[in-house]
């Protein structure tokens, strides 16, 4: 081992590459050939956050064979991570303390889930950062209170699933709450 430091940064290197969205994606996508014949009314719509959402909805759209006008979607990540995108909306905040971009967002997240019919199918893309950049607040809550508790557990020490606990429980879209808002859609 004659470069100790360059074989390490070849070791990080191989497995970001094998991270890349564009690679693992559509491994986990066996549906989306299906949905690529939706007619009619029948929508595919792509929902998500994290560091890596906007890179998975792109690997999304690059597999996406169907009629463009059923492929639409948002996407929330953090700052400096957005990848630009045709169909699905990429939208940056603030992370991990949630800012008004990520509460935006999330409300509009929530929105496109409300209003999918029995035909439609909705495409969650979560990825790390996810539970911060989705900022909505449960009812009675204000965003204030959520960034104010955000802010107090990264204070504690607490680790991340004991803050993702948390937040799942002040959230207005966390929790399967998403998924009951999306309903008749199919949720993938």
């Amino acid at each position: 081992m004659d470069n100790p430091a360059r074989m390490l940064r070849q070791l990080f290197d191989a497995a970001v590459d094998a991270a890349d969205p564009a690679l693992c994606v559509p491994r986990y996508l066996p549906d989306l050939s299906d949905l690529s014949d939706l007619s009619g009314k029948a929508r595919l719509v792509v929902v998500g956050a994290g560091k890596a959402s906007a890179s998975m909805a792109r690997a999304v759209e690059d597999c996406w064979s169907g009629d463009p006008d059923n492929l639409s979607g948002l996407v929330v990540t953090r700052y400096g991570c957005g990848v630009p995108c045709d169909r699905i909306e990429i939208v940056e905040a603030a992370h991990p303390v949630p800012d008004a971009n990520g509460l935006e967002a999330a409300g509009r997240i929530l929105e496109m889930a409300l209003g999918l019919g029995a035909d439609d199918t909705l495409l969650c893309l979560i990825s790390g950062g996810g539970s911060a950049l989705l900022s909505l607040p449960a009812e009675g809550l204000t965003f204030e209170d959520k960034q104010a508790v955000n802010a107090a557990l990264l204070r504690s020490g607490a680790t991340i699933g004991e803050m993702n606990c948390v937040r799942k429980h002040l959230s207005a879209i966390k929790g399967g709450r998403l998924a009951q808002a999306a309903a008749p859609a199919r949720v993938i």
